[in-house]
């Protein structure tokens, strides 16, 4: 799959799967951790009109030559003022792509990024951030994207030109593949345009394309042309056409477009393509008969599961459950710091036996810790148990689903200890595939364990559609056809093999090799393909090289040596998964190798980086930005952005944060726990929130009421102005939901949250994203984040609020106070005795925390600094009478006269 997204002030252009363009001079970033843009400074008189900033075009241009895609990202940006302003680019592109190149041409001088090595690339990107540049690129956008982010300064009158170039492989899912564009300009453009050429020699089974957006007025502008190997695919809506009526500015594109196809599958033996000293061999044979699978499903229900998740699990066994096939033998075992089985053997999938499977997971409840050692081998001993006495069918398959949303926290915690157990029990035999629900765990351990054992991991996202989530996993694994899976080619004629062995072949999936030639000129290429299915297989086949410019003589060279940059993408795929596993030699010479590759074919992986130099403006220096390509650990922690900070200290325990109600929620990262807690009392009550007697920093909260309550009702409080005060810098803010004032050196000055804004002072930094969120970095400090809240305006009760959260708190001294400080530097608690609580739906626990024994309920809290609008859930032990017992003293010890007073 391939995903494309591209956004014109506030636009998209989607995926492809190619990306997404944001052309803006003010844009809304996604979070408070976006990383730091360099914006003009303004003030309300010198505020210009956003229309002098116009888009001329916008096209993506997508190529894909046997299923390699390569998508050049094209815009043109006219400043029309008679000032210079600042022009912002953001593309969304899959987290799957390399970048290959991006340019920007300004006055006729084109400026190219350039692939470094990333320890070289990094003098740059600590110059760039000790200066206050603007050096993180790409940040993590949803689940399947990666945001590139730069901006420009453009003269008056003057104009820009961004070029953004990547590649990558599409997967074959389901029996198809699938590029997807969203597209969201949010205006309208002058000349905007989509094309795709899809050349397939295998001939093309099949081709849809579609938008969610496009009415019966807008579907014949969608244009799809195909011949037997060739597409062409194009979306050119006038601006007219865009126009969502006569009359109006608004656009009617918006929303996602769809292409997806798949090839024509004719031979067993698949399709060889030999171009240019190259050659790649794809291998999806049709109409192989049902292999059986012996599957045992390892089900966490730790107490971390509790709530939504348990039930999202439920459901999403039910439906699994119902999907069996009749001759597969399957059993479930649940665990936390216990095991559970609902049968000791594995049995038939028979309509009785998955009827009673359901009920049994419709009773699944949450309660211990996490010991998933113990439950995977569990797992492993009761297939090979079965197996030796004969009660699996022959020629099956046999797996393990684990599902875990939590690192281990019971029995053996060691994450080396336990993939090396798990590998030395499965031995080889049997496939293991890690599902990790959620953020709060380390991914890259379930990663790595399953890739060790011929299996993958996914990430399950806590959203409304887990369940959804989680059945179309199994989906795609739900039907293994082959099994030992060997392609071997003659061992004169070829050399740097991608891998081409294989535990398994799915159905609906696809198997591909490359691999480089020694003679371009070879005729006589014989391959032969083995494997395992309902009975052995082995199919032999020849192929010879092939002239693509005779294949397609009426197009131009379809984009550079693809075959050879298809092997490239590839292999440097497969090292990047050998660096995390094996041999400290063995990892070294795997990173070193793609290390080569990503420099000599100018990708950037997460071993390169890209340096892109923007033009000198006025007297200041050239600014150096930094593109880097996102691991999956690096893409869901809670500070995205990509600036180097320093190592926390070892008494570094917690991030905490208070929005909402207001609630109170300590994260404490080394115990893999979170608490949290209200705080009640009157509207207009100012709270110490952080006190740093040693480094002068000081941050109170006033909260403010509803704009009514009714009789009998309880008031509900929220923060709705924060004082932030840095003595040793003089420094002041005052932040509420109308307005933030700067107050330093007996200069004072006023910011808006109307405009997106970076305003620098002496040893600080203030980032206002519009609308949203505002960030205060002070220099060796702590880094706060205040997140904005508008509520609809004539709302009968609620009015608009700010939530506060704490990054890099451990830069604090030891003796920080308040009622979020004194938790920056550590908490001991232990949480036992699960129990029901007075609500039956929820759990009760007895916790120990300060010498003290509280009754605790596990209850859910909301996180903003992702998504500002709905938050993210966050699961916690909630500890009773605003905080008492968990704070030093009682809440009103924290209660101060003034917004900047300590006391």
């Amino acid at each position: 799959m391939g995903w494309w997204t591209v956004l014109l002030l506030c636009v998209g252009i989607p995926t492809l799967v190619s990306p997404a363009f944001l052309v803006s001079r003010d844009t809304a970033l996604q979070g408070p951790e976006t990383e730091a843009r360099v914006m003009k400074k303004r003030s309300p008189e010198n505020v210009l009109d956003q229309r002098a900033i116009e888009v001329q075009s916008v096209t993506v241009n997508c190529k894909v030559a046997s299923r390699f895609a390569h998508t050049v990202m094209t815009s043109k940006v006219v400043n029309t003022a008679n000032t210079s302003q600042e022009v912002h680019l953001d593309v969304e592109l899959p987290k799957t792509a390399f970048i290959t190149n991006f340019s920007m041409e300004i006055e006729g001088k084109i400026y190219v990024g350039e692939v470094k090595e990333k320890e070289k690339a990094k003098e740059q990107f600590q110059k760039a951030v000790s200066s206050g540049q603007t050096a993180g690129l790409v940040r993590a956008s949803g689940r399947k994207m990666e945001k590139f982010s730069v901006s420009v300064n453009i003269a008056a009158h003057s104009d820009v030109t961004f070029m953004l170039t990547y590649e990558e492989l599409l997967q074959r899912q389901l029996g198809q593949y699938e590029l997807m564009t969203r597209v969201k300009p949010k205006q309208l453009v002058q000349n905007f345009e989509i094309i795709v050429d899809i050349y397939e020699p295998q001939g093309i089974a099949f081709l849809d394309a579609y938008g969610t957006f496009v009415t019966n007025e807008l579907l014949p502008l969608v244009e799809k042309t195909v011949t037997d190997t060739k597409a062409h695919v194009a979306f050119r809506p006038t601006v007219e056409q865009q126009r969502t009526c006569p009359t109006c500015d608004g656009t009617l594109i918006d929303g996602d477009f769809f292409i997806k196809y798949d090839v024509k599958r004719e031979k067993d033996i698949g399709n060889i393509q030999i171009v240019n000293g190259y050659f790649v061999h794809f291998f999806a044979p049709a109409d192989l008969p049902y292999v059986p699978k012996n599957i045992v499903f390892v089900i966490d229900i730790s107490i971390s599961m509790y709530g939504k998740k348990i039930a999202q699990t439920r459901e999403a066994l039910h439906t699994i459950l119902g999907d069996l096939h009749e001759d597969d033998h399957f059993t479930i075992i649940l665990f936390d710091d216990r095991i559970k089985y609902w049968k000791e053997s594995l049995v038939k999938a028979t309509e009785e036996n998955v009827t009673q499977a359901k009920d049994f997971a419709s009773k699944i409840v949450a309660r211990g810790m996490t010991d998933i050692n113990k439950a995977v081998l569990k797992a492993v001993d009761l297939l090979y148990k079965d197996a030796a006495e004969n009660k699996l069918p022959d020629n099956s398959v046999s797996m393990i689903i684990l599902l875990t949303d939590g690192n281990p926290s019971s029995g053996v915690t060691s994450s080396e200890e336990i993939q090396s157990n798990v590998r030395n029990a499965i031995h080889g035999n049997i496939t293991l595939f890690c599902l990790g629900f959620g953020f709060n765990l380390k991914y890259n351990f379930l990663e790595v364990m399953a890739q060790e054992n011929h299996g993958l991991a996914r990430r399950i996202y806590e959203d409304s559609d887990a369940a959804l989530q989680l059945t179309g996993f199994y989906s795609e694994v739900a039907s293994p056809l082959l099994s030992k899976v060997h392609l071997n080619y003659p061992h004169d004629a070829v050399n740097r093999l991608t891998q081409h062995h294989f535990n398994q072949y799915f159905n609906g999936s696809e198997i591909v090799v490359a691999g480089q030639v020694s003679d371009d000129d070879l005729q006589n290429f014989i391959f032969e393909v083995s494997a395992q299915g309902m009975n052995d297989i082995k199919f032999q086949g020849q192929a010879s090289a092939e002239d693509w410019n005779i294949i397609f003589p009426e197009k131009e060279y379809i984009f550079g040596d693809f075959t050879e940059r298809l092997w490239a993408y590839l292999t440097i795929q497969q090292l990047l998964a050998k660096r995390e596993r094996g041999k400290v030699e063995e990892k070294a010479n795997a990173t070193a190798e793609a290390l080569a590759l990503s420099l000599h074919y100018n990708f950037v992986t997460p071993l390169t980086s890209m340096v892109v130099t923007k033009p000198q403006k006025d007297e200041t220096p050239e600014e150096a930005m930094i593109a880097d390509k996102l691991t999956e650990d690096e893409r869901h922690r809670p500070n995205s952005a990509r600036i180097p900070k320093p190592q926390p200290a070892a008494s570094y325990r917690a991030v905490t944060s208070v929005d909402g109600d207001p609630h109170f929620i300590i994260q404490v990262a080394d115990l893999n726990d979170t608490l949290c807690f209200n705080i009640d009392d009157v509207p207009g009550t100012i709270f110490s929130l952080v006190k740093d007697p040693l480094s002068g920093i000081v941050v109170n909260g006033q909260t403010i009421g509803d704009k009514k309550v009714d009789p009998g009702s309880k008031v509900h409080t929220y923060f709705g102005r924060f004082g932030i005060a840095h003595q040793k810098l003089n420094l002041k803010v005052e932040v509420t939901t109308q307005s933030i004032i700067v107050s330093q050196d007996r200069r004072k000055t006023l910011l808006s949250w109307s405009d997106n804004r970076i305003f620098r002072g002496p040893g600080v930094e203030i980032e206002i994203t519009k609308e949203r969120s505002l960030t205060v970095t002070m220099r060796d400090s702590a880094k706060f984040v205040i997140i904005l809240h508008r509520v609809w305006k004539k709302h009968p009760y609620h009015r608009d609020y700010l939530g506060f959260y704490t990054l890099d708190s451990h830069l604090l001294s030891s003796k920080v106070h308040g009622l979020l400080g004194q938790f920056y530097h550590g908490l001991q608690f232990k949480v036992g005795e699960l129990h029901e609580g007075k609500d039956a739906d929820k759990l009760d626990a007895t916790m120990t925390v300060k010498g003290q024994q509280l009754t605790v309920t596990w209850g859910w809290q909301r996180d903003f600094r992702r998504d500002v609008k709905y938050g993210e859930g966050v699961s916690c032990w909630f500890v009773h009478s605003n905080g008492t017992g968990l704070i030093d003293g009682t809440h009103h010890d924290y209660v101060v006269s003034e917004i900047f007073k300590t006391s």
